[in-house]
């Protein structure tokens, strides 16, 4: 028996694979690329532990054929479980559970094993994520606290209760925690990127972009994800103070371009895309690009804030499967599992039907679709600054439609929130005029 880096008992069937672990373990909560190598060591070493970590790696995908591509690590994981700990028992359970789309069952595993094994910090993250894509964020501050007496010492503990926090809208207690978590480690890019949400929502834009510009050396040896969504924050700060040759530049240099199969790069890219766009950028051929990637997750409809982006970014790339996809998520609204059975039906399909309509220039059907779903987004998952892509969808529907009474009431709220936004001050400015109070100044 030997221990992880975290001091975990782990039981493996070499010595040689404790490395490769190790870089699963650490890897994944530092969000580096080096969590990858535990595939490696999943052709050689058989143990249930390894197996599972494998399997997990291969569900991040987040497509439809993940789950078949991780059945085979997971059934040589449940073959061997008699062998394993307890803890490495409940670890297994938990990813069979989500590969088979019981993400309900699994969360509550990952939380048992918070309890149990509160320096499991790699089961700890992945209840995160789970509860992340639930818009469960109670949850996911509930998970990490469980840990926080065992596991204080660990820098990357305090950075996921910074996003905990932060998701909860408890501002402050979120800052404190992401500003220790970097006072311990200065290269914590999760940390950074926890603070990056709580400056946006506190509209601290300046701060922010200087804040992401003076970390962003650190940005190094990370998954795509990481790195192009750090970089995606920091456009949006750039975007807010109306920087936009910066953001431009961020998108084509930083953004997309890494990995440009995976989903999350592909969101980040579609979502900059779409709020250049919202803003009066002309963005070139750059959706035509971003549309070749996303013609391939027609059949996904793994998470609904996913394939509302790529509907999205099919339309606004004028391409045919926009229709394709949207008929998709129809059909699995009505069978999707129960646990998401209403997030699909009540709020993706309508947002969809909505941001379909939007791209395609029907804008008084835009704001009746997405009117419908707003009040119970949070539902897709996904984070504030995410989803406020598709209030933005909405506002600038409002805007096109005539209904400009109610994109002022939305505006003025906006832009008091946000004062330093020269992007927002713009837009109310317009909004005004055209409602004849050109002397107002918003």
């Amino acid at each position: 028996m030997w221990t992880d880096c975290l001091g975990n008992p782990v039981t493996l069937d070499s010595e040689r694979s404790l490395p490769l672990l190790n870089d699963f373990v650490e890897g994944f909560i530092a969000s580096e690329e080096r969590a990858l190598n535990i595939i490696g060591a999943a052709a050689s070493d058989t143990s249930p532990l390894v197996q599972a970590c494998a399997a997990a790696v291969h569900l991040f995908a987040e497509s439809r054929d993940a789950p078949a591509n991780a059945r085979p690590f997971i059934e040589r994981a449940q073959a061997r479980a008699h062998e394993a700990t307890a803890g490495e028992q409940r670890f297994i359970a938990a990813v069979a559970a989500w590969a088979e789309g019981d993400t309900t069952r699994a969360f509550a595993l990952h939380e048992e094993q918070a309890k149990e094994c509160p320096r499991d910090l790699a089961s700890l993250k992945l209840g995160q994520y789970h509860a992340f894509n639930a818009g469960d964020s109670p949850g996911m501050l509930r998970i990490a606290l469980q840990a926080l007496p065992a596991a204080a010492d660990v820098p990357y503990l305090h950075g996921m209760l910074a996003f905990a926090w932060e998701q909860c809208h408890l501002l402050e207690q979120a800052e404190a925690a992401a500003r220790r978590a970097i006072q311990m480690r200065r290269k914590e890019p999760w940390a950074h990127h926890a603070l990056a949400h709580v400056m946006l929502t506190q509209g601290r834009l300046r701060e922010g972009h200087e804040f992401l510009a003076g970390v962003s050396g650190t940005w190094t040896g990370l998954n795509s994800f990481m790195v192009t969504h750090n970089w995606w924050h920091q456009a949006l700060f750039a975007l807010e103070l109306d920087r936009i040759e910066e953001v431009l530049d961020l998108y084509d240099t930083r953004v997309w371009g890494v990995v440009k199969e995976y989903s999350q790069d592909q969101v980040n890219a579609v979502s900059l895309l779409a709020r250049l766009e919202l803003s009066g950028v002309d963005v070139g051929d750059r959706w035509q690009d971003v549309g070749s990637y996303l013609a391939r997750r027609l059949d996904d409809q793994v998470l609904p804030f996913l394939d509302m982006q790529y509907l999205y970014g099919l339309a606004r790339a004028g391409r045919a499967e926009a229709d394709t996809l949207l008929r998709h998520i129809e059909r699995h609204a009505q069978q999707a599992p129960a646990p998401a059975r209403a997030a699909w039906q009540r709020v993706a399909l309508p947002a969809s039907r909505g941001l379909l309509a939007h791209a395609r220039g029907e804008h008084a059907r835009a704001v009746d679709e997405l009117g419908q779903a707003l009040p119970r987004m949070t539902e897709i998952g996904g984070s504030h600054a995410q989803r406020d892509l598709f209030s933005q969808v909405y506002l600038d529907a409002l805007i096109r439609c005539g209904r400009l009474a109610g994109a002022q009431h939305l505006l003025a709220q906006q832009v008091r929130a946000q004062p330093e936004s020269l992007r927002l001050k713009r837009q109310a400015a317009q909004v005004y005029r055209a409602l004849g109070l050109a002397g107002v100044v918003p």
